[in-house]
């Protein structure tokens, strides 16, 4: 698969959600009708889109983020994500909407549950595509948002002649049909997602097993946890070692942390393999700091 891409001044454009993080600590995640205490409570900026972004701009890559907010999205958070050097003409401020928020339950061992309201994001029916953007970004990152504005996102992405990646996320589970998820996938050069996000994917399509999604999708690439990464594409199987964090500061994220080392790397002309490590590497330092690297210039 050719990487080679019109010119244009940008570089990746994440589609999806920015959201207001409320992480409870806990020891150990509940059982069903039972209580656990809460050891402590932290605000955050998250969200698929805004991380990945943030990942991806902080190693270097123009990187444009798009999606919905509430007019009570803090204004600290907008100021970190005009920190982070991110394009926000496409992140749009929906009034009288509640913003996107979790609550994220962590027991401080890699077990999580989550709730989501949807906010702003539940319904994008009435968003508008971000026309001029698509003109300046040669690939684009659809990932967690309203289905239906995903699918019409990919239809203006294709025409204006960028490249896309699909990556559903935890939405493939509640929020994606067959019909759609088919058609994100046939529209796409790339399919990104954890083992149970792929295993989704295979038992909406009826494909079989992971590497038979390669039908609808050239690359698809799985991240394993602890076991690091795997990509399948019409050529094979690559597999990429994972590596064992040093310490345990934050799991939620390392996902997002990988495909912005994926595309730091990738997108400047490196072999599958060699953005697959730095994807692994990226994911290994979210969870020992829970920081966005700084931007690096020159």
């Amino acid at each position: 698969m050719t990487r080679a891409r019109p010119h244009r001044p940008g570089d990746l454009l994440v589609a999806g959600h920015t959201i207001i993080d409320r992480y409870w600590d806990v020891a150990s995640l509940p059982l069903r009708d039972r209580t656990v205490p809460v050891k402590g409570v932290r605000v955050r900026l998250g969200g698929t889109a805004a991380n990945i972004a943030r990942a991806a701009a902080g190693r270097g890559l123009q990187t444009a983020l798009v999606g919905r907010v509430g007019d009570d999205f803090p204004e600290e958070f907008r100021a970190e994500l005009r920190a982070s050097h991110l394009v926000l003409d496409g992140l749009e401020t929906v009034r009288g909407a509640r913003s996107p928020t979790c609550l994220i339950v962590e027991d401080g061992k890699g077990g999580q549950m989550t709730l989501i309201d949807q906010g702003a994001m539940d319904d994008e029916s009435d968003a508008e595509i971000p026309r001029d953007l698509l003109r300046n970004y040669p690939w684009v990152h659809l990932t967690t948002g309203d289905p239906s504005f995903q699918l019409r996102l990919l239809t203006a992405a294709r025409a204006s002649g960028a490249r896309i990646a699909a990556d559903p996320a935890q939405e493939i589970h509640y929020r994606w049909t067959a019909k759609g998820l088919r058609r994100l996938l046939a529209g796409s050069e790339v399919f990104f997602g954890n083992e149970a996000e792929t295993a989704a994917a295979v038992r909406l399509l009826s494909v079989g097993s992971a590497s038979k999604l390669t039908r609808l999708v050239p690359l698809v690439i799985v991240t394993r946890g602890r076991r690091g990464a795997r990509a399948y594409s019409r050529a094979g199987t690559v597999d990429v070692a994972g590596r064992t964090p040093r310490r345990l500061h934050q799991v939620t994220g390392a996902g997002d942390s990988f495909r912005g080392g994926f595309y730091a790397t990738y997108l400047r002309g490196a072999p599958l393999v060699d953005a697959m490590s730095a994807g692994v590497a990226a994911a290994v330092e979210w969870i020992e700091t829970a920081q966005f690297p700084r931007r690096r210039r020159g």
